[in-house]
């Protein structure tokens, strides 16, 4: 592990100008590449105390053992350069967009004498023509099966095509009208083809003309008596709407665009992307990578409305110039090969969900790919913003699917577990976790969730929610107080019972008020067992005020630690120093998943308890007066306030009144 502060250069020898700087490791192997407006104010950041670095950008300036840097004219040029210095070089520590798989495209060959529309994966080829990516190769079937009944083409293989050639017969879509089997002359050459036009067309959006020309046939043929022939023409129709509706329109005006958003959380960031042509959604990709930082007091951050931080603002702009450098790579070597000129695949407008760093200058860049001008913006009404926020949901779906798959492999969670037993050193891996966590709105319906895991899965009937009482109240909530008080209880008859849920009849913090399947409503269950780990949302304070209630209690058999939030520290009581986990670590993101569950669970009961208290009524509480004669004591009388200036006699006119709960009603209302 090598010390910067031995290859630090003399800040007074870094110029100021934009440019492009490398770090390499102690064999030369560059390690990591970056751009900055400013090179010296930008390079300053790494030669910082190491406690106050990121823990990634740590172990990289760690691991360098030298700097260096390029001046550059512009910006732009510095966008240039730093994309292809990571191309070439592909350092370790630069995030890179990278797909897990190879998209699937359909493809029809209408290079060959009598095309043929099949599934393909891979590089483009001349003499073809591509319509995708899809997600999964099965929709392209559904779609093909689909339009066979409309469009008749050939689907199967040149030795399949061959052997039927030979055999004089067609194959079983031939007889099925599948397809119109050229193999055997059923249609000529140039009638196959006019059947691939039509489906070409359709493929690219020319929706129109295909379902008007269907309706029109089937209405002459009607006309004609012909209903046979007018029921498989409906059914044609009725397939050709089913595949638009797999394709719908998403927006009206045709436009050709990207939509760019994403979801984050502490540790990673996941990005989605939607291709529209023709105002059609032809193609979806998302990206779960490891969230960077970016140093603090970056000139080149920019500030634009709609930048969400620093630090994901430099990741869309990162993530835009990958993607689209590669993608215009890709198609200018097709291009090279085929000797073909084809659309350019950066669009005239890309939509994102909050603005880049450096936005004018990805805007230019995007232009120079193009070739024509590229308009880069946040929408902000209409069908593009909803759109957006579609393309939102499914990052957050995907970030969410990404932590339910880790949780799910009992290989990561094991390797989870040993990670956390090795960090605290602990005498073994924490079979039993448990988490609690503090949910209010300016110090009103304070309230406490406690969750609990056993081997790395959430333990659901075992979920405790709390009433703050003491630490809370009158508008004011006491964090560190209210983290001792749950912890209090929690543990108050820890070592008389170990089978004891302490004060929660009190409390009533079972889940029979929540109404959700997830929970058990079995109130007679308790705690088996105590934690092996017992963790807090929060830093040192919270971490030591739980302390003193194991120490006044005498629990010393649970591990107790607390999760910050700022750069997901660990704090163990009595440490001055937080214990950093690896940000890959696989117990780091248990532990945070952990926490997340606590707080989801405690910002669930918080919104109960204050809908609650929001449709509480005056009402409440009156013994015989259920929901139904409330509605109808209100009606008769339009309000509670003119039923307060009611009379008993009034309020027995209501049906379903009689004088005894007339009179319930009357000194209820009149008792404050």
């Amino acid at each position: 592990m090598a010390d910067p502060a031995t290859y630090r250069p003399a800040p007074s020898s870094i110029p100021t100008d934009p440019g492009v700087y490398k770090f390499r490791d102690e064999h030369g192997r560059v390690i990591y590449v970056g751009k900055a407006k400013n090179l010296r104010a930008r390079l300053a950041n790494y030669f910082q105390d190491l406690i106050q670095l990121h823990p990634r950008t740590r172990h990289m300036v760690t691991t360098a053992a030298s700097v260096e840097w390029t001046v550059v004219s512009s910006e732009v040029e510095a966008l240039q350069l730093e994309y292809t210095w990571i191309k070439k070089f592909d350092p370790r520590f630069n995030v890179k967009y990278k797909d897990d798989k190879s998209y699937p495209m359909l493809a029809v060959s209408v290079g060959e004498h009598f095309p043929r529309a099949f599934v393909y994966r891979g590089p483009r080829r001349a003499g073809v023509r591509y319509f995708g990516p899809y997600s999964h190769a099965w929709a392209i079937r559904e779609t093909l099966d689909l339009l066979t009944r409309v469009f008749p083409i050939r689907t199967c293989s040149k030795g399949v095509f061959n052997r039927h050639q030979q055999l004089g017969r067609p194959c079983l879509l031939g007889y099925i009208d599948k397809c119109a089997a050229p193999c055997v002359g059923r249609v000529t050459a140039a009638e196959h083809r006019e059947l691939v036009d039509g489906f070409c067309r359709f493929m690219a959006g020319r929706t129109d003309e295909v379902t008007r020309a269907l309706t029109d046939q089937m209405m002459h043929a009607a006309e004609e008596l012909d209903f046979e022939k007018a029921a498989r023409l409906r059914d044609d129709l009725t397939a050709v709407e089913k595949v638009m509706e797999k394709q719908a329109v998403v927006l009206g005006d045709g436009t050709d665009a990207d939509v760019i958003a994403f979801a984050e959380d502490d540790l990673e960031v996941a990005l989605q992307i939607f291709y529209i042509r023709a105002g059609r959604v032809r193609g979806q990709r998302g990206w779960v990578v490891e969230k960077p930082e970016t140093p603090e007091g970056d000139a080149g951050v920019d500030t634009q409305p709609g930048t969400p931080s620093s630090v994901m603002s430099e990741v869309l702009r990162n993530f835009m110039v990958q993607f689209y450098g590669d993608a215009v790579e890709r198609e200018r070597e097709v291009q090279d090969a085929n000797g073909e000129q084809r659309e350019s695949v950066v669009p005239r407008e890309v939509l994102v969900q909050a603005m880049p760093a450096e936005a004018d200058d990805v805007t230019e860049w995007l232009s120079s790919l193009r070739g024509a001008q590229v308009s880069l913006r946040v929408p902000q009404r209409g069908e593009k913003k909803a759109l957006a926020e579609t393309v939102e949901r499914n990052a957050q779906e995907a970030l969410k699917q990404h932590k339910l798959k880790r949780t799910g492999d009992l290989t990561a969670r094991s390797a989870a577990l040993q990670d956390i037993q090795e960090a605290l050193f602990l005498e073994q891996a924490p079979l039993r976790i448990e988490c609690i966590d503090i949910s209010h709105i300016q110090g009103t319906d304070v309230v406490a969730s406690l969750v609990v895991f056993e081997d790395g899965i959430p333990k659901k009937s075992d979920y405790r929610r709390y009433k703050i009482k003491d630490a809370a109240g009158d508008g004011h909530s006491n964090d560190v107080a209210s983290i001792a008080e749950v912890v209090r209880r929690r543990f108050v008859r820890h070592n008389q019972d170990k089978r004891a849920v302490p004060d929660e009849a009190q409390d009533a913090s079972t889940f029979s008020d929540e109404q959700v399947e997830e929970f058990s409503t079995d109130q007679g269950r308790r705690f088996a067992y105590p934690p092996q780990l017992f963790i807090v949302d929060g830093g040192a304070p919270q971490v030591n005020a739980a302390q003193e209630i194991f120490d006044e209690l005498g629990v010393v058999d649970v591990a107790l630690i607390g999760l910050a939030k700022r750069l997901e520290e660990v704090w163990v009581p009595g440490d001055p120093d937080p214990v950093i986990l690896p940000r890959t670590s696989q117990g780091l993101f248990m532990l945070q998943h952990i926490r997340d569950e606590a707080h989801r669970f405690a910002i669930s009961f918080h919104r109960q308890q204050r809908s609650k208290r929001l449709r509480a009524s005056e009402l409440d509480g009156i013994k015989g007066l259920g929901q139904q004669r409330r509605t109808d004591l209100v009606k008769h009388f339009g309000s509670v306030k003119k039923l307060k200036e009611a009379s008993v006699e009034e309020i027995t006119e209501v049906k379903g009144f009689g004088p005894k709960l007339a009179q319930k009603v009357y000194t209820k209302l009149h008792s404050g």
